[in-house]
């Protein structure tokens, strides 16, 4: 739920478009779910791991089989080799379930990542509800696509179990 904004405030969700990309394949795979849509405007680690704690007392409540799905870009128009290397650095702090060394890294390199808070509000529900590790299925660049190197947007597909 998106709250009622003042006149002249931008809507959470006005350039936000996860879930216009998310919901064609989930309807694929899935003929029966429901889904939960969160808007989070405030990516700061405190609101990330806050919004991460609500989460899981959410899905302790329901007692049901839940998916969290965190969804963001990498890095965006940057040289290929460029943004595969901060975005191998980046992932490795989430592959290490470390909510503070991602925040650090994305900081320390002025990282383009998008969606960092959904992110590590998405670790910090998983760690809460006991995961132990991360897996990085792929990674890939629109490089890898359209075979221009000199500007690319970073994608990484990650399972936390």
């Amino acid at each position: 739920m998106c709250i009622p904004l003042c006149p002249g405030q931008i809507p959470l969700h006005k350039y936000e478009h996860s879930i216009e990309v998310q919901l064609p394949f989930l309807q694929h795979r899935f003929k029966n779910f429901r889904i939960v849509p969160v808007c989070v405007g405030m990516q700061d680690e405190m609101t990330a791991v806050d919004i991460g704690m609500e989460i899981s007392e959410a899905i302790r409540r329901v007692k049901r089989k839940v998916v969290i799905i965190a969804s963001s870009d990498f890095s965006h128009y940057r040289p290929d080799r460029a943004a595969r290397e901060d975005d191998a650095y980046f992932i490795d702090a989430i592959l290490g379930l470390d909510i503070p060394e991602f925040y650090r890294r994305l900081d320390e390199r002025s990282a383009s990542v998008c969606g960092y808070g959904p992110i590590a509000a998405m670790l910090a529900a998983s760690k809460d509800l006991g995961v132990k590790k991360a897996t990085l299925l792929k990674y890939t660049t629109s490089g890898d696509m359209t075979g221009d190197l000199s500007s690319v947007v970073g994608y990484a597909g990650i399972v936390v179990e």
